[in-house]
């Protein structure tokens, strides 16, 4: 009898599918003990029905649990599609290499003793994985807990989750700890999340979280994945994972570990101080539709609430609850998360009013009080009318306790899914385990508390808002790509006439210019710029000119050009007498209410990034800054800046106008068009500051960096 029909669609029939779902596995260094690591493998396949051949491999017995067992890999009877290795680090090779000999397809090494262990494992690892690509032998760890596919009963793991109930679900589940994992795993069995894929990628000498996470993805009978990230090795390859879900409207909800840790040191730019490799990350997946977890409990909410619920058209959010302070509290955190707390209708409200007692609350959130515990269908009246506001795109049902009515509200909430047809979750804070139980089989979404609900429902929004823009956008995105620049051959720092030349070939406006070598020249620059001007000390040794008090504004006369001239070259070589002086840049003065950053930063994980801030001399003070992979469109660049903390000044504050956020996005995204076509000679980029306002955007001060 062969494993079940699998669901794996013409985008993944390669070699994982063998890893993944495989008709044969051979089990080397197999024991007779079932109960030891080398011996549990075998004995969950048997338990759980696994439907394909087992081959253990054992030179030390001719039977293991009914089955033939063979002296070794080259006695099997076929090649096995896959192989579970399960002898000592020091074996691992020699098992490689005899696998590669008889036509192994995929094999997962249990094996500890490798690169974790120091140089001497990280050189037995590399041989390794070159012995397994002569032969195209795929890898799957080492010092791995292994897998299981749970709708082929696919059970090549010795891991502590496999001793309990694995019921196929519609979440695939890839993490880089083993440990950890299984608690995330052992978890969501609790919450009946149905784990249809659970694989521990281990050292990835191989296969790595990033392709692990494409084949599951790629199998039909999942519907979101789930993943736990301790590095990221191949930032592209997590760039293409990302669009490869929104293509196939599967969400995507990761937790990763070292938020705090800082990035490469800080190098000239200050978009290089700051571009810390987990800001980077945040920014990076936020923008691909990637809903990061602070933790294993948040990354299950979000998993719930995404696997289970259709996606919301807008952010208005309703929320119906018993009690007005945990309405309050919602209400708060929704703001919080960038949702909108719905404005109900009229209508809406005068319904509300003819089902709510007079001592509950009309507006929303939406307080029924306790009342509906008379009345249950108070409860369901209620939701019914709020759902159906046209404003209201996502509802949240708040409740607590309630074990004496267990029976009557699984019947409301029943009736209120045949009905609405907009997503909703259920916050039963201190529910019964009988009413979680009926809710989840029945696909309805319940969290543990409030915020956990209201950040929950968040990333479903922000999910289904970045997959709407990501189908609509696909022509811009196709439109982005540019002509490579002409880059200067020398590295370091380049001229600022040199960079600018480049700029504007971008069409990224920067202020006019002229380079003076003396201060008559910069008399002329200035008559032919037309005063006010600014002179600014050039010179590759000192890249932040106003520290070395390498920089004069408004200068409105020929004297006081000729006398700055003098001033500035003086305190250039006081700040560092081996300075390189290249002589003064002589600027129009530029009109601008906001200071703000757009830079560029070679990312050794993902490539070129563009950033966004609150610009000026404080920039690596308040770090308010918002980063995407280069190339960005237009809209793109409008969402980056609507995620700035300091927004609200780009709007117009004490009187000033707003800024002209649309020639601001068009900057954005030339500046994200010039990184992504200058390649990776481009280390830095950095345009501080950019004075914004209602008449544009104009870059008056830039540094470009060439490795």
């Amino acid at each position: 009898m062969q494993p079940a029909a699998r669901n794996f669609t013409i985008r993944t029939m390669n070699e994982l599918q063998a890893l993944l779902s495989p008709r044969t596995i051979a089990i080397l260094g197999a024991s007779a003990d079932l109960n030891k690591v080398n011996g549990r493998t075998l004995r969950f396949l048997q338990e759980k029905g696994y439907a394909g051949r087992i081959y253990p491999v054992n030179p030390k017995y001719e039977t293991i649990a009914g089955l033939r067992c063979y002296p070794a890999i080259a006695a099997l009877p076929e090649a096995p599609d896959l192989a579970v290795i399960a002898v000592p680090a020091a074996q691992v090779l020699a098992s490689v290499r005899e696998l590669v000999q008889r036509g192994a397809r995929t094999a997962v090494i249990f094996s500890s003793g490798f690169a974790e262990m120091g140089e001497a494992g990280r050189q037995l690892e590399r041989e390794v994985a070159a012995a397994a690509r002569v032969g195209g032998l795929r890898l799957c760890g080492p010092n791995c807990l292994g897998l299981i596919n749970a709708f082929d009963n696919v059970i090549a793991t010795f891991g502590q989750f496999a001793e309990g109930a694995t019921p196929p679900g519609p979440v695939g589940f890839v993490t880089q700890s083993g440990a950890f994992g299984t608690a995330i795993a052992a978890l969501a069995r609790r919450r009946a999340l149905g784990l249809g894929y659970f694989i521990n990628t281990g050292n990835e000498c191989d296969v790595d979280f990033v392709q692990m996470m494409r084949a599951v993805l790629d199998d039909d009978r999942i519907h979101v994945g789930a993943g736990y990230l301790e590095g990221v090795r191949d930032g592209t390859g997590l760039r293409a994972l990302a669009e490869h879900a929104l293509g196939l409207g599967k969400p995507l909800a990761l937790t990763k570990v070292g938020r705090t840790a800082a990035g490469a040191k800080a190098a000239a730019s200050h978009t290089g101080a700051i571009a810390g490799a987990d800001s980077v990350f945040d920014g990076v997946i936020r923008g691909l539709g990637i809903a990061r977890a602070r933790n294993e409990e948040h990354m299950l909410d979000i998993v719930e609430v995404l696997g289970a619920c259709k996606l919301p058209a807008g952010q208005g959010i309703a929320i119906v609850t018993q009690s007005g302070g945990a309405g309050v509290l919602m209400a708060d955190r929704a703001e919080e998360m960038g949702l909108q707390v719905a404005e109900l209708q009229g209508q809406t409200r005068a319904a509300l009013s003819k089902v709510i007692p007079g001592f509950g609350t009309t507006g929303n959130p939406v307080d029924v009080t306790g009342q509906f515990v008379a009345d249950p269908r108070l409860l369901f009246d209620s939701v019914r009318i709020v759902m159906d506001d046209p404003q209201v795109h996502v509802g949240i049902v708040w409740l607590q306790l309630m074990d004496g009515h267990v029976d009557r509200l699984i019947k409301i909430f029943f009736e209120i899914k045949e009905i609405v047809n907009k997503p909703w979750v259920v916050c039963w804070v201190a529910a019964p385990d009988d009413a979680l139980a009926k809710l989840r089989a029945a696909g309805i979404p319940v969290l543990r508390g409030a915020e956990p609900a209201v950040d929950a429902v968040a990333a479903l929004v922000r999910y289904a808002e970045v997959r709407r823009n990501w189908l609509s956008e696909a022509p811009a995105r196709a439109a982005l790509p540019s002509p490579k620049p002409v880059l200067p051959a020398k590295a370091g720092a380049i001229g600022s006439m040199e960079g600018q030349a480049l700029l504007q070939s971008f069409n990224v406006p920067t202020a006019a210019a002229r380079l003076a070598r003396t201060a008559d020249e910069a008399v002329a620059a200035a008559q032919t710029l037309g005063y006010p001007v600014v002179l600014k000390i050039e010179s590759p040794d000192i890249l932040h000119k106003t520290e070395a008090k390498g920089v004069a504004l408004n200068l409105g006369d020929d004297s006081a050009v000729s006398a700055a001239f003098s001033v500035l070259i003086a305190n250039a070589k006081q700040h560092k007498s081996d300075a390189r002086i290249a002589g003064v840049l002589v600027q129009a003065m530029v009109k601008g209410d906001i200071e703000l950053v757009i830079g560029l930063k070679r990312d050794p994980t993902f490539g070129p990034v563009v950033m966004v801030g609150l610009g000026g001399v404080l920039i690596e003070v308040f770090k308010d800054v918002v980063f995407r992979v280069a190339p960005v469109t237009e809209a793109e660049a409008l969402r980056m800046l609507g995620e700035l903390k300091s927004k609200v000044i780009l709007e117009g504050v004490r009187g000033k106008p707003p800024v002209n956020k649309a020639a601001l996005a068009q900057m954005i995204s030339a500046v994200s068009r010039f990184g992504a076509a200058a390649g990776p000679r481009l280390a830095e980029l950095d345009l501080n500051p950019v004075l914004a306002g209602p008449q544009g955007a104009t870059a008056v001060d830039w540094l470009m960096v060439l490795d």
